[in-house]
């Protein structure tokens, strides 16, 4: 997206672009998936699963756009983003649990070798086909991992989002800024 060099409130919205956009793809294509097979129609879970998965990846989407206009909307949505995701990750464990099934811990090769798949793909498609020859622990399992690293992701946008809050200001600021340059240079 191209911006007037000359803009005070430049356009945003190359979310796309954004690993952590594009691991939120991931997971809510798994989560999709995921709660169409192994959980029954009319189970509230369900639903919950893929809203979730669909609200941590849309609310990326919404506040990179909003941030042109609103820093404090950019950062809210996001850490709504991170919220239900976390969900997400609730539902994910308590599916594991409730059904007698093994959460992987750190240090077992199942989970190193899906954090290092998990690190290098980072395509809807790539995960597709793979996880419908998985059993329902390893996909789980699998977005679980994919879940801690769109957490370390959103976070470090939430805190880049800050961080240009307090260097440059909201979007009240860079007009009132603009429109002083403005003024001033047209005497």
């Amino acid at each position: 997206m191209k911006n007037n060099p000359n803009s005070f409130l430049p356009l945003q919205g190359d979310y796309e672009n954004l690993v952590v956009y594009k691991i939120a793809r991931c997971i809510y294509a798994i989560t999709y998936y995921f709660a169409n097979t192994y959980l029954e129609k009319g189970d509230r879970t369900r639903d919950q699963m893929i809203q979730a998965a669909r609200s941590g990846k849309q609310n990326i989407a919404e506040g990179s756009v909003d941030g042109s206009t609103s820093r404090e909307m950019e950062i809210k949505l996001f850490n709504v983003a991170r919220g239900s995701m976390h969900e997400l990750k609730a539902d994910y464990e308590d599916y594991l649990l409730c059904r007698g099934l093994c959460r992987w811990n750190r240090d077992d090769a199942r989970a190193m070798q899906a954090r290092r798949y998990c690190r290098e793909h980072n395509r809807a498609e790539d995960y597709i086909e793979a996880v419908k020859k998985r059993t329902d622990e390893t996909t789980a399992n699998i977005v679980l991992t994919l879940l801690h690293q769109y957490d370390v992701l959103i976070v470090k946008l939430i805190e880049e989002s800050k961080h240009h809050f307090l260097t440059e200001g909201g979007a009240k600021e860079e007009m009132s800024r603009a429109r002083r340059q403005y003024r001033d240079g047209k005497r």
